[in-house]
């Protein structure tokens, strides 16, 4: 019996918006009956750009149900441009973490997603880039996806990638060659972070500005297109406390903006080591 959380159960016995879509603005599929998991994602658009409605099908586990609904709970009212930062991490934490092996599920999320805004941006109906060179060819990896999953994630196994993508977990004939893959991604990262300049370190007042500068041009104003605002509240060190204001006070969604947006957006441009926390009420 596999150790899911809450609301993958949840999700998994009530899963929101199953179904279709006429005329949806992008479609995608991924996946197959034959490999045993398969994930159609389809949404439309609103007057305002956002997405306004997201409705999926799925042939898999209670993970792979869970997963979608999840996402398609995630896309509503985003923009193509927020959509598209949606990570199968993002997939799996909103659901209170997956079992390593059914991460492939979330995987699966965000690949059915990648394909639906593919082909919304150029009508082109591709589940997956016939040129890439399939690794594992009983479950049609191919190298991007491995190598894609693996620095996503921070995988560093054979059976870590086999969790997130399948690839490995047949025949086994491409074990080696995922072993590899692996070995390359981190030899990568390894370079990328010995090449990488040290960070300056900023004053607890330029980090203050710098922390207002960034809320005041990346993050409010996204927030006040939907009625929504944000109050700075304290700095400690590299905790950030905030407080919503408008619509996005008591919002269900709150804590996935908190954390995946604006908490992202803190990293990006500050540091890897800021945290958002919000207020106590």
């Amino acid at each position: 019996m596999w150790d899911y959380s809450e609301k993958v159960m949840e999700h998994f016995r009530n899963p929101r918006n199953v179904g279709k879509i006429e005329n949806p603005d992008g479609t995608g599929t991924v996946g197959s009956l034959a490999c045993g998991d398969a994930l159609t994602l389809m949404f439309k658009l609103g007057p305002d750009k956002r997405i306004c409605d997201v409705k999926f099908q799925t042939f898999g586990c209670a993970s792979a149900i869970a997963s979608s609904s999840a996402l398609t709970e995630m896309l509503i009212g985003k923009t193509i441009e927020e959509a598209q930062r949606i990570t199968n991490k993002d997939i799996a934490d909103f659901l209170g973490g997956l079992p390593d092996q059914k991460m492939h599920c979330s995987v699966m999320g965000r690949e059915a997603l990648e394909a639906a805004i593919h082909n919304y941006r150029t009508g082109e109906v591709i589940v997956k880039n016939l040129e890439d060179h399939i690794v594992c060819t009983c479950f049609g990896v191919s190298e991007n996806e491995i190598r894609r999953v693996a620095t996503e994630n921070g995988l560093d196994t054979v059976d870590k990638v086999t969790n997130y993508c399948k690839a490995g977990g047949g025949c086994g004939m491409c074990r080696e060659a995922v072993q590899n893959l692996i070995d390359a991604v981190r030899q990568a990262r390894t370079e990328k972070s010995a090449a990488a300049p040290p960070q300056r370190r900023l004053s607890n007042i330029q980090k203050m500005k710098l922390i207002e500068e960034i809320i005041e041009r990346e993050i409010r104003p996204h927030l006040r297109r939907d009625g929504g605002d944000i109050e700075l509240i304290d700095i400690e060190g590299d905790t950030v406390t905030i407080a919503f204001r408008g619509m996005c006070a008591g919002c269900a969604s709150a804590a996935f903006t908190r954390q995946d947006f604006i908490q992202a957006r803190l990293r990006e441009f500050i540091s890897p080591e800021i945290e958002v926390v919000e207020a106590a009420d």
